[in-house]
C-alpha cells in the first residue's frame, strides 16, 4: 500500500498524505473493541451470574478478584477503541504536500484533533530551504524520514507516519524533491 500520492504539474508538486485511515488502524480498532466487549461481558456474566457470552462458561469465574479486573481491562479496552475509532473517523495527520516553484512557497497541511487547531498550515518559502534531509536508521524500530531543512536549521517532517518507507522509493522522492527545489540532499552516504 502505497502512502504518498504524486500528482506532478508544470511548476507544482503535490504529495498527498494519507492519516489515521490505514488498514493497521482499522485492524486494531476492531480487535481491540472486539476483546473489550468480550473482557467485560465475561467480568459482567460472573457478577449477575447470567451467561451474556455465547459459547463460554463465565457465570463460574469469581467476581472478586477476577471479574473485577476483567471489567476493569474491558473498559480500557473499550476506551482505547473508541479513541482508535475517533481518530480514523476524524482522519488524524493527513492533508498534503505542495511545493509550488511559481510562487516560491512550500505548504504543509495536516489535519489534527477536533477544535481550536485542527487544521495545521505551515507556509515556507523556497528561498529558506537549505536541503532535503534523509534520516535512515535500520534496526527493530526501523525510521526512514524525510526532512525538509532550513536555513535556520529547523526540520520539518515531510513522510507520513506509520510503515516505513522502502529505502529505494524514500531515496527516490528525496532525490525528486531535491531536483525539483534546486536544493542538496542530506543524508545518503
Amino acid at each position: 500500500m502505497k502512502y504518498i500520492f504524486n500528482i506532478f504539474m508544470i511548476n507544482k508538486k503535490k504529495d498527498q498524505i494519507l492519516g489515521s485511515r490505514r488498514f493497521s488502524n482499522y485492524w486494531w480498532a476492531t480487535i481491540t473493541f472486539i476483546g473489550g466487549i468480550s473482557f467485560f461481558l465475561t467480568g459482567l456474566s460472573s457478577y449477575v451470574k447470567l451467561e451474556l457470552l455465547p459459547f463460554t462458561n463465565s457465570i463460574d469465574i469469581l467476581f472478586i478478584p477476577q471479574g473485577v479486573i476483567m471489567v476493569f481491562y474491558g473498559t480500557l479496552a473499550i476506551s482505547l477503541s473508541i479513541f482508535l475509532w475517533l481518530t480514523i473517523i476524524w482522519n488524524v495527520g493527513a492533508g498534503y504536500n505542495e511545493f509550488n516553484n511559481e510562487s516560491g512557497v512550500i505548504t504543509i497541511f495536516r489535519l489534527g484533533f477536533p477544535g481550536k487547531n485542527r487544521s495545521l498550515l505551515l507556509e515556507y518559502r523556497i528561498k529558506d530551504i537549505q536541503a532535503i534531509k534523509i534520516d535512515i536508521k535500520d534496526g527493530l524500530t526501523a525510521k526512514r524520514e524525510m526532512y525538509l531543512k532550513t536555513k535556520d536549521n529547523r526540520e520539518i517532517p515531510l513522510t507520513c507516519v506509520g510503515q516505513p518507507l522502502r529505502l529505494s522509493e524514500i531515496e527516490k522522492q528525496a532525490t525528486e524533491l531535491a531536483k525539483f527545489l534546486g536544493v542538496v540532499l542530506e543524508g545518503i552516504d
